[in-house]
């Protein structure tokens, strides 16, 4: 148990440094033994091409998108069913094995890692839309199920599923760690969207945070559970099935481009508008770094200058109201005038640029690998940290681009290195602990959705203090007290 911030921090910070430069090995021989002991009751249970101890699949297994690197998983486990997950997980907690949950390997804080190697279960097969109740706006899936499979499988319903990370992440993995997305200003996060979950607890027996099969749009009954495990990461349960909110697809949608001439005035208008209540559903910010590198990127001719994507759904006659009010605030900002997307191929290709930013950031560095961190802050406080960000970068000799949903103060800090270059890795590791401590003493959060995994563990401390630590730590230790959950994530 950490009795304090500052003891977690002096454990944990050189850590971290390490864990942005090389791989962390931590084999145990007593361990290897216990999964050469079960191997075959796991391929009993899921078959024998449901078990897997080739390297490469390893190695696959045991990292995200993320530069956070530990050893892979001592092996990999491909179940079909929950009741398949609930019998593995029976054999790992008999055997003391840690079990670390995988959906599509998109995280950026290292969640995945087999930090005490042990057990993948690696849940792609489990892929099936299982209800769907278009009247009642809600749908369960299985872990296997993609946000993009979700809404092609929505097509002809009249409804989709908006919360849009952009990669295309398991919709349970987008639960595990709370994800968001370009439409959250609007929609609201995985947060606000899950209804309830079926999870599968370390010895094996399984749950439904809301109850079996319910699905009402609110409740007063008992704690929430179901919150309590969208955003844990994977160090209480496996989430085998999740049901979500739907929402009617908008009658009408148009995007906008409109750059600016400086970071405070694209900040400020964001701000602004909404502050005038405007109901917009994307409101994106890309700093001239982004800019560029989005143009060269994807064949685009922005001028490289701060600039924001917007998007506006409703009604013909509410956009024209969002467009008029939204087109004036930016102009009173300086803001260019709007250049349009109002067809579906022009609007997606805008997108898909947006989305692209991580690949487009890694191409103006040939050879260099992009690390990202992200901080959210209340909106009041948007354009100090933005510009005080940017300052740093330049002061740091870092190649930085700022991306992000400011719509709900939140934005990413897109860095592109040389993992060679020791210097230039210390010099990324001091500016991202002095970003999240920026957004901290501006009354935010140092994640906003990246989630906290690897890379955040001793900022989680200093943001909720050593008490409200405790409670997680008394939460984790009541509902896993073996450790065996996704172990060293989080929570020490």
């Amino acid at each position: 148990m950490l009795s304090g911030c500052s003891a977690g921090l002096r454990l944990l910070v050189p850590r971290c440094c390490v864990l942005l430069s090389r791989s962390v090995s931590s084999g145990s021989p007593g361990r290897a033994a216990a999964v050469d002991g079960v191997l075959s009751a796991f391929r009993s249970i899921c078959g024998d091409d449901g078990v897997s101890l080739g390297e490469a699949v390893r190695e696959q297994h045991g990292k995200d998108e993320s530069f956070h690197r530990c050893r892979p998983p001592d092996v990999v486990v491909f179940p079909r069913c929950v009741e398949e997950v609930s019998a593995l997980a029976k054999l790992c907690h008999r055997h003391q094995l840690p079990i670390i949950p995988f959906g599509t390997g998109t995280g950026l804080e290292g969640g995945v890692g087999a930090v005490k190697g042990g057990v993948c279960f690696s849940l792609r097969n489990m892929d099936q839309i299982l209800d769907l109740h278009p009247e009642d706006f809600d749908v369960t899936v299985e872990p296997g199920v993609t946000r993009k499979a979700l809404n092609s499988y929505l097509r002809e319903t009249g409804l989709w599923f908006p919360v849009d990370p952009g990669a295309d992440a398991s919709l349970c993995g987008m639960a595990a760690t709370s994800a968001s997305g370009t439409n959250a200003v609007r929609y609201g996060t995985m947060r606000e969207n899950v209804m309830n979950l079926e999870v599968v607890l370390a010895d094996g027996s399984i749950i439904h945070t809301a109850g079996k099969n319910r699905r009402p749009r609110k409740t007063a009954a008992g704690y929430n559970l179901t919150n309590l495990f969208v955003g844990s990461e994977g160090t209480l349960g496996l989430i085998t099935k999740t049901t979500l909110r739907l929402y009617g697809v908008p009658e009408e949608m148009v995007s906008a481009v409109c750059s600016f001439s400086s970071v405070q005035a694209a900040v400020d208008s964001t701000v602004q508008i909404l502050q005038a209540g405007v109901p917009i559903a994307r409101i994106e910010f890309l700093d001239e770094v982004m800019i560029d590198a989005c143009n060269r990127f994807s064949s685009l001719s922005y001028p490289v200058s701060p600039t924001l994507f917007l998007e506006f759904h409703g009604s013909e006659r509410s956009l024209e109201e969002q467009v008029n009010t939204t087109e004036g605030i930016t102009q009173s900002n300086g803001g260019s005038d709007f250049q349009w997307a109002r067809d579906v191929e022009t609007r997606n290709r805008l997108w898909k640029a947006r989305h692209d930013a991580w690949y487009a950031a890694q191409a103006m560095r040939p050879g260099c690998k992009a690390y990202a961190t992200d901080v959210c802050v209340p909106l009041s406080r948007l354009p100090q940290i933005i510009v005080e960000t940017k300052e740093d970068l330049i002061e740091s000799r870092l190649t930085g681009h700022i991306v992000g949903h400011v719509g709900d103060g939140n934005f990413h800090c897109l860095m592109v290195m040389d993992p060679s270059d020791q210097d230039e890795l210390h010099r990324v590791h001091l500016f991202t602990e002095r970003l999240a401590r920026r957004a901290l003493a501006m009354d935010g959060t140092c994640t906003g959705e990246h989630g906290v995994g690897l890379g955040k563990r001793s900022l989680l401390c200093e943001e909720v203090g050593p008490s409200a630590i405790q409670v997680m730590q008394s939460l984790k230790d009541a509902i896993d007290p073996k450790n065996l959950m996704n172990p060293g994530k989080i929570l020490v």
